[in-house]
Parts: C-alpha cells; structure tokens; sequence
C-alpha cells in the first residue's frame, strides 16, 4: 500500500477486494463517516472494473442517537445511486440502554446488516474498520488485561450469524482513506460522539499521539496484532492436538470401561477426560481445553476468562490434595456449565437449571 497521506488508486483497489470477486453479492455497511464512504466509492470503482462481480448493497443503520443521523444516511443513499448501487437504510428502533450503549449500537448494527445480508443474498458484510481502528482496539483489550486471542484483535474475515464478515482496510490508515476521499472531491458526516470522552475509545484515540511519539503508532500495534493472533493461530492448533490427544486415550481405555464408551475422538464430550493426563499439560493449553468446554456445554454464553483461570486454580488444588492422601472432588457451574472433578476424571457438562426464587 502506498504512504499514508497518499490517495488509495485503482490498482490498490484491486489488491484490496480481488479475493471476493467471486461472492455473489455483498452488503457495505456505509455509515456516512469517511471510511465507510471511502469503502462504497472503492468498492463501486472496482466492481465497475470487473466483467462479472458481485452485486455490491450499501446499507446504513440509523441507529437514531443523533438529530443529523438520518440526513446523513439520506446523502449515504444520494451517492449510493450516484455510484449506481442499491441502497436501504434500516433503523435501529425500541428502547435504548443508558449503560453499554456502544457495545449495544454495535450489536443491533451487526443484527441489522445480518438481516439486509440475508435479504439480499448476500455472503459477506463489508465494514470499513482501518488500521487505526486495529490499534485502538488492541489498546483497549489490552488495558482490559484480555488474553492472547483478545489482544489479536480483530481478524480481516471472521463469520457471524452464518455470514462472512470483511475487513478489506485492516491494514489502511485513516488518512489514506481521507486522502482518497479528497482526491475524489467527496464529502462525508462527521460524527461527534468519535470525539465524546465519555466513551472508552475517543479516550484511548486521545493517547494516540502520545504512544506514536514513542514507536507504538498504529502501523506498529496493528503489526503486533497480526503477531499475536498468528501466535494465537499456533496455540488452537496445539490445543486441537491436546483435545484430541484426551479422547483418543479415553478411547483406549473405553474396552477396559464401557462407561466412557462411544467418545468423539476428536474433541472432549461430556464423558470427560482423563484429569491426571489434563494436569500433565502446559498451563495455556488447560485453560483453552476447559474453556472450549464449557463454551461447548454451557448455557449462558461464553465464560471470561479471568473465571476460567480461576476454575483451573481450584481444579489444580484438588488434583494436588488428592495427591496427598485427601480424597477430595469439586464441583462448580460456570457460564451455564457444570464442571466436576472426581475419580481423576473432570467432566463438563449442562448445569442443571437454576431454581427460581420463591416471590
């Protein structure tokens, strides 16, 4: 890619979107800001380009949080047919939260743009996230104490609601896009809540400057990103190999203990595995296999982390009381999981409902 205060050209164009030139049509998620608009004029440029391509829909969630939001997804929709492309503008409607509102804006948007995807037949969802974007995001994890796979941040393809959702400016800055978009002579909205300090990533943009003063600028996060979720990549794989390793040997061991037979020898089930072979293995790899687990038995959705660990801790002072002659187990629920220790055997499996409280 060319230097960050250069416009991005065709040809860089092309680089960016060549691998779904096959997908038969795909959603733009276009807000109005300038990287989404940058992402609808590139993309309608390089369509245009093509002999055959997918069909390209912009769509815009009002979200409805702003007095300007819906004049800006109207001039989303005046461009959009400018380019010669489709455009439905969807509403974010009901009652919204006083806490958690991004996270909660983000969830209906991803919801909204799943359902246009759908309607649409469409397999991808385009977002226009940049490379500032990646660093910010590492830098709030981070400062969250997230672990390995948080700290990747975020990956330029990832499926949600059985769609694949895109991320072709992962690797471009900002400016690049504002360049472009200068060079083209269009206009985008601004939104001020970019800049609203009660919100946690204007307050981490605002240490920006500092962090590049000293090397840690948004090419060299977003670099250590793409470090860490090839790391993380490497680690699934190993953890793959522990998961399979557990069921194979419980397979082995099923002739001797018809209890345990008719495993998945490929993942641990709710028969369990073997606690003395689990103990034998690297810290990191244990708290991925219980975590796998109980995300896989649970009920009330993915378990953090921090918990997970802690579970493991407590897992480990069984193992090693009963190792010294106090014949103890352990049971705990986690995320809608129950997990037990007994007879050298953990398993994982759904807890059982909670007992509604009597009014």
């Amino acid at each position: 890619m060319p230097d960050d205060d250069c416009p991005i050209s065709a040809q860089d164009a092309k680089r960016l979107f060549s691998e779904w030139k096959s997908a038969p049509a795909i959603v733009l998620a276009v807000s109005g800001g300038p990287d989404s608009v940058a992402l609808m004029w590139l993309a309608a440029r390089w369509h245009r380009a093509l002999a055959r391509g997918p069909r390209l829909i912009a769509v815009t969630v009002d979200h409805g949080l702003r007095p300007k939001s819906a004049a800006e997804a109207r001039e989303v929709k005046r461009l959009a047919r400018a380019l010669d492309l489709p455009h439905r503008t969807l509403r974010w409607t009901g009652t919204k939260p006083k806490t958690g509102l991004p996270a909660a804006a983000r969830s209906a948007r991803y919801r909204l743009l799943a359902q246009a995807a759908r309607a649409g037949g469409a397999t991808h969802i385009f977002t226009a996230h940049t490379r500032d974007d990646q660093a910010e995001t590492l830098l709030m994890r981070l400062v969250r104490g997230s672990g390995m796979a948080g700290l990747a941040a975020m990956a330029r393809v990832t499926e949600r609601e059985g769609l694949k959702l895109a991320r072709p400016f992962l690797n471009v800055s900002k400016a690049q896009l504002i360049a472009t978009l200068k060079k083209a002579r269009l206009g985008f909205a601004d939104d001020p809540t970019n800049r609203d300090l009660n919100f946690t990533r204007p307050r981490i943009r605002t240490l920006m400057p500092i962090l590049a003063a000293e090397g840690g600028d948004s090419r060299n996060l977003a670099r250590l990103a793409s470090r860490l979720a090839r790391a993380n990549t490497a680690v699934e794989r190993m953890v793959d190999g522990a998961e399979h390793y557990l069921a194979l040997r419980d397979r082995q061991a099923s002739q001797a203990k018809p209890a345990i037979s008719g495993l998945d020898v490929k993942r641990v089930d709710a028969g369990g595995f073997d606690a003395v072979a689990f103990a034998a293995m690297p810290e990191e790899i244990r708290v991925r296999l219980l975590l796998r687990a109980i995300d896989r038995f649970g009920r009330e959705g993915p378990a953090e982390l921090g918990k997970v660990e802690a579970l493991l801790a407590a897992l480990d002072r069984t193992m090693a009381e009963s190792v010294a002659g106090c014949r103890k187990g352990l049971k705990q629920t986690l995320a809608g999981a129950l997990v037990s220790l007994v007879d050298e055997r953990i398993r994982v499996e759904p807890a059982p409902p909670r007992r509604r409280r009597q009014s």
